[in-house]
């Protein structure tokens, strides 16, 4: 792939992650105390959605971190090199993964 490909590729992923949580937001409002109006049970699954969806936004977070950096290094000329030891990474760990910083052996 050549960077155009790349940098096209990791803004799709950002806009994708970006829309997944803006969509997300209502799963992580607080429950409401009332137990008049939502039963325990109810109000349980509601809490174990909030949390799930707070994870989800926190690894959403990461992702989105690790493609704003795999962007400053297609920048810099330093995409596809690992930031540990600067060995090359592998095509095939690039096309499953565009943004990661590094190679197998440091990532291992």
């Amino acid at each position: 792939m050549n960077d155009q490909q790349i940098k096209t590729r990791l803004l799709a992923l950002r806009e994708e992650l970006e829309n997944l949580r803006r969509t997300a937001k209502d799963d992580q409002k607080p429950v409401a105390l009332d137990q008049q109006s939502v039963g325990r049970l109810s109000r349980m699954d509601s809490l174990q959605v909030q949390a799930m969806a707070q994870a989800d936004d926190a690894r959403r977070a990461v992702e989105l971190r690790k493609i704003e950096a795999a962007l400053t290094r297609l920048e810099d000329g330093e995409y596809g090199d690992c930031v540990r030891c600067s060995a090359e990474i592998a095509d095939a760990r690039l096309d499953n993964d565009p943004a990661t910083p590094f190679c197998v052996t440091c990532a291992g």
